[in-house]
């Protein structure tokens, strides 16, 4: 007999596990929250454990998780290579690579700067010199490739290509900054076909977001020059926010946050934030200044009326510092210096704050105080790759290695 309550069981279950699930850049909803299990609030004093650790190639590319398997996007020597592992122990499940002959031009890393995404049954992945690549999530298997700046003349800016795709239903929608009206070009996900084409700014260092606003499902992109709301469908462009600092040595590299119809974008480089809320088809602006938050590349997250993220130049002496922001206004409630960190994610009432120099902090996510509740090393220095929170493991990389460190 057909037990309904074990189906269900089973239903939610399935449900719960895809929910901790960390497919692409900044989690389920491109907004750095963790949504699973909740994790300790204390932390073991060696530190929370090391499930499993395995070399790594050049690049900044962070890791994806789905369905036990872990996408890692790397450079070995000349190729650039996807490799799937399991997501428990790291061992390997298939690998796809093809040749590159990107340098960068400052003399950094040579590697891929954009995280993986995994959508429906395809990795999609945009490497340093613009190879858009399309592959079989099951076996790696080759589904389409496309070199960006051959088709559509699109330039590598200061450090290559770092825009994470973003997927839309059997769309990929990838910020370019091609010629001929090829700022930003939406792909079937299935043939990598062109479906449209829009803008004619340059590319930036930023991923791009998606939501439903005010009825309209929109995509979100932060380009070189502000900010671009597009219809999915077609391309048209709604609104174009002028956004951008006066240097030309400067980059957008945040991912913007949709909070129901406000949008919070930033940029260091003496351009600071704005909070922008979208009635009809035109933005206004709610504060806009220089002072409160600062993002370089590290987005923001956003709990409860407060924004947590990291102010200032990772570049510059002293680093960044943690604040705590209120969205409606802009006032910061508080600020932690010389924390020169990384990257930050939300899970719980926690944040989670990896540093340049590989420390792991968890910070309490509430507004009147900095506190810091656990910290370990798990890593080395130079860190700038986007780290992975899935099913209450922390999967982040640095130069050498990637490791999975267990924080249940």
């Amino acid at each position: 007999m057909f037990n309904v309550g074990c189906f269900l069981l089973v239903f939610l279950f399935s449900l719960s596990l895809s929910a901790q699930d960390w497919p692409q850049i900044l989690g389920p909803n491109r907004d750095g929250i963790y949504h699973g299990s909740a994790l300790a609030t204390t932390w073991p004093k060696e530190g929370p454990n090391v499930l499993w650790q395995k070399n790594v190639g050049s690049g900044f590319a962070g890791p994806s998780v789905r369905d036990g398997k872990l996408i890692l996007f790397h450079r070995l020597q000349n190729e650039e290579i996807i490799d799937c592992l399991n997501s428990t122990n790291g061992t390997p499940v298939w690998q796809f690579k093809y040749a590159t002959a990107y340098v960068d031009g400052f003399g950094f890393d040579n590697g891929p700067r954009a995280v993986p995404t995994i959508a429906s049954n395809t990795v999609v992945t945009l490497g340093a010199d613009g190879i858009l690549t399309a592959v079989n999530f099951k076996d790696g298997a080759k589904l389409w490739q496309i070199n960006t700046r051959k088709d559509f003349g699109a330039d590598i800016g200061f450090f290559g290509f770092a825009c994470s795709p973003l997927v839309e239903g059997s769309t990929v929608i990838v910020n370019i900054g091609g010629e001929n009206g090829a700022g930003i070009v939406a792909f079937d996900l299935t043939t990598g076909k062109v479906k449209w084409k829009s803008t004619t700014h340059e590319a930036s260092y930023s991923s791009p977001a998606i939501a439903t606003v005010n009825g309209q499902r929109l995509a979100f992109v932060f380009h070189r020059a502000g900010l671009a709301a597009l219809n999915t469908t077609d391309g048209k462009v709604l609104f174009d926010y002028p956004w951008r600092a006066r240097e030309n040595a400067s980059v957008n590299g945040a991912t913007p946050l949709i909070i129901g119809n406000r949008i919070f974008i930033s940029a260091s480089y003496d351009t600071g934030a704005s909070l922008l809320e979208l009635t009809g088809d035109k933005p206004n602006v709610i504060w806009s200044n220089d002072d409160s938050m600062s993002n370089q590349y590290a987005t923001s997250v956003h709990t409860n009326g407060f924004l947590y993220g990291l102010h200032g130049r990772h570049d510059f002496a002293g680093g960044t510092e943690l604040r705590c922001i209120e969205l409606a206004t802009g006032k910061i409630r508080w600020s932690k210096p010389s924390l020169s960190g990384s990257n930050v994610l939300l899970a719980g009432n926690q944040l989670l704050v990896l540093t340049e120099h590989g420390e792991l902090l968890s910070v309490a996510a509430m507004p009147h105080e900095f506190k810091l509740l656990n910290r370990a090393q798990i890593l080395g220095s130079k860190l700038r790759n986007y780290p992975a929170l899935a099913n209450g493991i922390f999967y982040a990389r640095d130069t050498k290695k990637i490791v999975a460190v267990s924080l249940q």
